[in-house]
């Protein structure tokens, strides 16, 4: 059974996701929003997108509210997505091996399914062998969550992947699980993803070099992003690394941090 959104019904989601998650639906996203709710109405066996909004507006079903803000917020990613930052984050990392008394935290603020996290897991676990390190990465759906501590992949998220990383930091797949790769169990164990909504007070987390936020404005409003990354910043060492994504700008956002490269900036 097909159902059309009408235009108010867009406008009830485009609301309740901009007060869930901070997340500025355009218009263009009509379709988007059509199609991957649709699958909930079928689930559900509801008969419109208005008999859907108003469970989830009704307060009796969190976990729906859940599984709708998991809808309507995954982005695809992959294993080392723009190089430039795992270069610097490279060195950053040999540069914390000089200093082996002190762990380097770095934070996937957006983790998505968690290749962001791994590919930086992978680095620190490379250059800092014999010193501390860890790697958190927090997201806002559930069901992304869960995948990423699973660390099971398709296999072409994988093309970037450094081969020596590839050997040594992945299984691949073979049988049933041909065209897959599994995150090996050692580095899983040391990535901890933990449930975070950007756009409310963050739980305790403790300071970060280097903050990964990529992709993930391009969805918010300015007096949002302005929020979230004050609310990130509170979180970054002095001297420690915000790096975005390249088709975004932190211009009118923030004073606090100082432009090192596009799309790299670091916080005096």
């Amino acid at each position: 059974m097909h159902h059309t959104i009408t235009d108010q019904e867009f406008g009830w989601f485009q609301r309740f996701i901009f007060e869930a998650a901070g997340i500025s639906m355009g218009d263009t996203k009509k379709a988007l929003v059509s199609g991957r709710l649709a699958k909930r109405l079928a689930a559900l066996r509801l008969d419109s997108f208005t008999a859907y909004f108003r469970l989830l507006d009704s307060g009796q079903r969190p976990e729906e509210v859940q599984a709708a803000i998991d809808l309507l917020t995954t982005n695809e990613t992959y294993f080392f997505r723009e190089a430039k930052h795992f270069e610097l984050l490279r060195r950053l990392a040999l540069e914390a091996a000089q200093r082996p008394h002190q762990a380097m935290r770095v934070w996937s603020a957006a983790s998505s399914s968690g290749e962001e996290a791994y590919s930086i897991a992978m680095v620190l676990a490379d250059c800092l062998p014999q010193a501390p390190w860890e790697v958190l990465g927090t997201d806002i759906s559930s069901r992304m969550l869960h995948k990423a501590r699973t660390g099971h992949f398709p296999m072409e998220r994988a093309r970037h992947i450094p081969q020596n990383y590839l050997k040594r930091f992945c299984l691949r797949g073979f049988g049933e699980q041909q065209g897959t790769m599994l995150v090996d169990r050692s580095l899983r164990a040391r990535v901890q993803f933990r449930h975070a909504n950007l756009n409310e007070a963050l739980p305790a987390l403790g300071q970060f070099d280097v903050i990964f936020l990529r992709n993930v404005m391009i969805y918010f409003n300015a007096e949002t992003k302005r929020r979230v990354v004050a609310r990130l910043l509170a979180h970054l060492k002095p001297g420690g690394h915000f790096l975005i994504g390249h088709s975004e700008s932190l211009n009118d956002i923030t004073q606090a941090l100082v432009p090192v490269a596009p799309s790299i900036y670091r916080k005096p």
